[in-house]
């Protein structure tokens, strides 16, 4: 496994990284046993970074992550965990609650301190709520000692050229924007390289839709844009090739992306992910991937308030 450092934080992170999505039963039920082998397997195999979220499963992802974490020594992994989206229209950035989330994740993760702390989907609330109360409360909480770094995750990546030049972050994470469909986070690497900032990309299989199973029915993208990505993932399948895996090696190939952050709900799906960790990458059967592809290169979707987008 390949380690890259996290922007300016000092840590040292795998260029995979494990996703508590689905861990916590958002893309199908997963069983306690398989959390266990999977998070147990992913460590093994040298992932050291795990990201998740007390809204994912409503609390039981960070919750079976705590109970099969147990007995392992808290140097031999990274925890990231979010704060400020509780449920799928349940948001709160007030100082107050993400006050008493930090507390709550400590609990549910059975661990005491995070160390990366990120507020979740910023694009659903004010973005000067964000920055003027949020984030000076999460400030707080690293002073106490709970939280080691400071970092914020959404969709649109205007929110981050909103929040980056106003308060001092750690890290972010983006998701959709580096895969064979879109690539559009490149534009802001530089901003986050300028600011010392550690980027993660999330969802490198755009939340399903490169997967040979498909997306989730709860999947926001366009209904035309699901059809036609469905029918490139069907031609390429009958070839053999994996465009999921493909596209995880396209993301954790752009050394300036520290880690990217991936579900893994089977023991199959983790081996196939650290197969592609350790493959290279097959420069032309990316370039004919790319091509298919262009009809739609860069679609995404709006997410949150509109004057985020």
């Amino acid at each position: 496994m390949q380690y890259r450092p996290l922007g300016s934080t000092g840590l040292q992170v795998s260029k995979l990284a494990l996703g508590g999505a689905q861990l916590g039963g958002g893309y199908g039920e997963i069983t306690y046993d398989n959390v266990v082998r999977i998070v147990r397997g992913a460590l093994d195999q040298g992932i050291n970074l795990i990201d998740t979220s007390p809204f994912y499963g409503v609390t039981r992802s960070e919750t079976v992550l705590g109970q099969a974490l147990a007995g392992v020594p808290r140097e031999q992994y990274i925890m990231a965990t979010k704060c400020g989206r509780y449920g799928d229209a349940d948001f709160d950035f007030s100082a107050e609650r993400l006050t008493r989330g930090v507390d709550e994740s400590l609990r549910r993760l059975g661990i005491d301190y995070i160390d990366v702390f990120q507020i979740h989907d910023i694009e659903f609330g004010s973005l000067e709520q964000i920055v003027n109360e949020a984030l000076p409360a999460v400030e707080k909480i690293k002073q106490s000692g709970k939280v080691g770094y400071i970092g914020v995750t959404g969709l649109p990546l205007k929110i981050f050229d909103y929040v980056i030049p106003r308060f001092t972050i750690d890290t972010i994470i983006s998701y959709t924007h580096f895969s064979l469909i879109d690539t559009t986070l490149t534009r802001l690497l530089p901003l986050a390289a300028a600011h010392g900032i550690g980027v993660m990309n999330a969802s490198p299989v755009v939340l399903g839709m490169l997967s040979e199973k498909g997306p989730q029915p709860w999947h926001p993208a366009p209904a035309a844009l699901k059809a036609f990505v469905a029918q490139v993932v069907a031609k390429w399948t009958a070839q053999g090739v994996s465009l999921a895996k493909l596209s995880l090696q396209y993301s954790m190939a752009n050394p300036q992306i520290a880690s990217t952050v991936s579900g893994m709900a089977t023991l199959a799906e983790l081996h196939d992910s650290i197969a592609a960790a350790n493959e290279p990458l097959d420069p032309e059967l990316l370039a004919a991937v790319l091509a298919d592809f262009a009809p739609v290169k860069d679609s995404t979707w709006p997410s949150g308030y509109p004057e985020n987008n």
